[in-house]
């Protein structure tokens, strides 16, 4: 972050399900050598091996997954090593949630709280919250993931942690009508007019590919089901390709009749099914639009 010779090294914490898997990825996908889950006992082992390399490795990123009082000691004694060396630059990011969010996400994903013994999610969350509350008040940088999204904690850390000149790609799904016109700037054009038409179903008609019952319409056809899958395969070998060329930016544009329902609801399926990976942006260019307006 100061001179072309010093190490940034930023170290990512916090409390277990507050997105720390989605933070890795991100420095990652930044160009940060990334280790994840390292035992902080091993931090001034691996800033000694960092320092003897003789490769070029500038960025480092890892996360601390604090399982009990005895790691957090252990980073605490690391840390205050780190502050003597001249040669590195440390920054802690620290996620957050509130305990309600924390102990949903626990309930959605079936596992127990490292801390929690088998009992309540709540229990282990509160004793780990006890244990991190000196290390939040020495953080840089603190992110509450309480209403982000996968998706929205990603461009965040790109946001903050991109060198100013860095180009980040990112893939922008445009759902849009064909009886309207082609999108001029689209990359790739999908057609999903072959698809079950949910404009023939007296309730669903007025509605959007953004309501529930439209989307569930959509998705329920084996033939969806089938276009999803190949569509996503080809995506996610298609776009390291891209990027590789030097795209800054894919726009994927997907058409339906009238761009309300089917190409709507697809274009938001897409957009959150590559969010893990890429920085996805989703409009729709057609969706107001109605016969006669």
């Amino acid at each position: 972050m100061n001179n072309e010779h010093e190490t940034n090294l930023v170290i990512i914490t916090g409390m277990s399900g507050a997105g720390k898997t989605v933070a890795i990825q991100s420095f990652e996908d930044l160009g940060y050598y990334c280790v994840d889950n390292l035992p902080p006992a091993l931090l001034p082992k691996f800033l000694e091996l960092m320092k003897d390399s003789t490769n070029n490795i500038r960025k480092v990123a890892l996360v601390m997954d604090l399982r009990g009082r005895e790691f957090f000691d252990s980073l605490i004694e690391a840390l205050d090593i780190l502050g003597n060396e001249d040669w590195i630059q440390e920054h802690i990011l620290f996620l957050d949630a509130k305990d309600e969010e924390l102990v949903t996400r626990y309930k959605e994903t079936r596992r127990s709280h490292p801390l929690s013994n088998g009992g309540l999610p709540l229990n282990g969350i509160t004793q780990e919250r006890e244990i991190l509350d000196e290390l939040r008040g020495r953080s840089q940088r603190i992110i509450d993931t309480t209403i982000l999204k996968p998706r929205e904690l990603r461009e965040k850390i790109l946001k903050i942690y991109s060198e100013k000149n860095e180009e980040i790609f990112s893939v922008h799904f445009l759902s849009f009508g064909f009886k309207y016109g082609l999108p001029i700037d689209a990359d790739l054009v999908f057609d999903v007019r072959f698809l079950p038409n949910p404009h023939y179903v007296a309730n669903l008609q007025p509605l959007t590919g953004l309501n529930q019952d439209v989307a569930s319409y959509v998705f329920k056809w084996s033939d969806t089901q089938k276009f999803n899958d190949k569509v996503t395969d080809l995506l996610k070998f298609m776009l390291p390709q891209y990027k590789k060329e030097g795209k800054s930016q894919l726009i994927v544009a997907i058409g339906c009749t009238g761009g309300q329902h089917r190409s709507v609801a697809l274009a938001e399926y897409f957009a959150k099914e590559l969010s893990f990976n890429y920085i996805t942006h989703v409009s729709h260019r057609d969706i107001d639009k109605r016969k006669g307006h």
